[in-house]
């Protein structure tokens, strides 16, 4: 009798990235333009050769095990080397790109993308850029949904975030330290001045970030949290904060880092408070990135850079 082999196979690993990815075997399925049953079939031939269940199984879908998180980091590490090699030495054109992107709510974070989404040397790719809450972009990092996350941390703030990191299984990395500016629209009073201060913003309406039901003052996306306001607007997204400072005259506390292409309507001036913002990246703690993460993040660095501010290391 001829002996089993226990070979993965690169069709299984990209078969299991696209599970993963969905999060449903029969969508992944539609997608891949594979049978439902055979796609099921390949993945439970594939716990058993590893030996581990890599996803739990619902009516739902399916969620990766904190094996199969481990698993899909290695699997797209495979993939992404033959991809390399193929190019290379077999002359193939260059294979779709992923990419997961996780973050607080950044301008310089979407330039970032766009500059790494215009230099992608290929025909397709699929790349997902997720402006969201800080409770679900470390959810989406541990996971692996997202590559890679992008949010901040201070005194304030450091303590908590640390263990939630450190129970996701991801490690936080410095980009820069920012002095902390409001976002006015042009057309606002403070506009014109060189500073402001808390006493200039008291009567202004305060726009936050809507943390949804984590709405604690230490997974908030701005600074001083815990100052009280008389006038508090939440918001779920950039494009509607930007409009209330337009329409409402409103603010909100951030890095001072915007793009006058991306929002030429909103302007940074420097806040006068005791107080810094150190934005980093995060990433899974036991899973290499990809070269499309390094990509990225490279082109982070750039754009921070193009504004005048130091990355560090």
């Amino acid at each position: 009798m001829g002996r089993v082999s226990n070979d993965i196979t690169l069709q299984q690993l990209r078969y299991f990235i696209e599970v993963a990815s969905e999060g449903s075997i029969s969508a992944a399925a539609d997608l891949l333009y594979v049978a439902q049953p055979t796609l099921s079939a390949a993945m439970k031939d594939l716990e058993t050769r590893i030996g581990r269940a890599l996803f739990t199984r619902s009516a739902r879908g399916v969620v990766l095990t904190v094996d199969g998180v481990e698993f899909l980091g290695y699997a797209r590490q495979v993939v992404e080397q033959v991809s390399l090699l193929e190019q290379r030495y077999v002359g193939r054109q260059p294979s779709r790109r992923l990419l997961g992107v996780s973050a607080q709510h950044y301008s310089f974070a979407v330039e970032a993308f766009v500059r790494m989404v215009e230099g992608a040397a290929a025909d397709e790719y699929e790349f997902s850029l997720r402006e969201t809450r800080t409770w679900d972009i470390i959810e989406d990092v541990r996971t692996l949904r997202s590559e890679v996350g992008i949010l901040y941390r201070n005194d304030f703030n450091r303590q908590v975030l640390g263990k939630l990191m450190r129970d996701a299984g991801v490690v936080f990395t410095p980009l820069f330290v920012a002095e902390p500016h409001i976002f006015v629209a042009r057309r606002n009073p403070l506009a014109s001045r060189a500073r402001a201060t808390l006493a200039d913003l008291a009567d202004l309406p305060r726009l936050t970030f809507d943390q949804g039901a984590n709405n604690s003052f230490y997974l908030a996306e701005e600074i001083l949290s815990t100052m009280s306001s008389k006038r508090e607007i939440r918001v779920s997204d950039r494009a509607t904060i930007f409009n209330l400072m337009i329409g409402l005259g409103g603010y909100t506390i951030s890095t001072g880092l915007i793009s006058d292409d991306l929002d030429p309507e909103i302007v940074a001036i420097p806040l006068d408070v005791d107080e810094r913002i150190e934005i980093g990246w995060i990433a899974h703690a036991s899973v290499p990135l990809t070269v499309q993460a390094q990509t990225y993040l490279d082109e982070l660095r750039a754009v921070v850079t193009s504004y005048g501010v130091e990355p560090l290391g």
